[in-house]
């Protein structure tokens, strides 16, 4: 049977990139950004400049994560962004981020890196997805919420699993199979990395030992929270503290 319709290729090549980009205008909730190799914005949605707190791409055009976040948050969002060109693959990190009045919650987050017609990485890409917002939007995430805001309250604390399960009114089983399916995770990485942000905030907000502060973010064994902290963010805590103090 012979097709009248035109190839893939025809097809594709007859509109432009920035007619597939602004399609992401129509996805209410997420936040799509584009931005170059030296990490500097070169396109956003309607969604993501709402977000940043402004009313036209313009006032975003060749401005960095530093210009609109908390530098420790513009830091992570920069570390990602060098990850990305250098081929490591962002997919469904949880991350704290700004939102209106300086508040502070939780995203999703993947990104990928740009490439040039010759194969080179010329820039990143990325969306994110608020998680309360996200977890409103989809009636099956509605028994995620309740582990979730328990482990934000309580991931000072010893959690195990059996615990958010029974609050949950789900079986252990169960309840990783929807933490993986909608946040691409398990439990214990939720938790794990709940406790990461946290440690990371009050490395920032505080002049703790890091002993203690890792104590506070509800890791008993401070190497395994080093080891864990840098394979998060790419270094060490001590380190990361120390550039943030040399930034300020």
């Amino acid at each position: 049977m012979t097709s009248s319709c035109a190839s893939t290729d025809k097809f594709i090549n007859q509109f432009s990139v920035k007619q597939i980009i602004e399609m992401f205008n129509l996805m209410s909730d997420i936040l799509f950004w584009v931005k170059d190799e030296k990490g500097c914005f070169v396109y956003a949605n309607q969604q993501f400049l709402e977000h940043l707190g402004v009313s036209s791409l313009s006032q975003i055009v060749g401005y960095s994560d530093f210009d609109f976040s908390a530098a420790h948050l513009a830091k992570q969002f920069v570390v990602d962004d060098q990850k990305v060109m250098k081929g490591e693959i962002v997919n469904n990190r949880l991350e704290m981020n700004n939102v209106k009045r300086d508040e502070i919650a939780w995203f999703t987050t993947s990104k990928r890196p740009l490439f040039d017609e010759h194969g080179k990485a010329i820039g990143s890409y990325g969306i994110s997805r608020h998680l309360e917002k996200t977890s409103l939007a989809l009636s099956a995430m509605d028994a995620l919420k309740i582990p979730v805001a328990y482990v934000h309250k309580n991931y000072m604390h010893n959690i195990c699993l059996k615990e958010l399960a029974e609050i949950t009114y789900l079986s252990i089983s169960a309840l990783e199979r929807r933490f993986k399916k909608y946040l691409g995770k398990t439990p214990k990485q939720f938790i794990n990395e709940v406790r990461l942000e946290n440690a990371r905030r009050l490395l920032v907000e505080t002049h703790l030992p890091i002993a203690e502060i890792a104590n506070q973010a509800g890791f008993t064994d401070h190497s395994y929270f080093s080891r864990q902290f840098s394979r998060l963010f790419g270094q060490l805590p001590s380190v990361f503290r120390a550039d943030y103090q040399a930034s300020n």
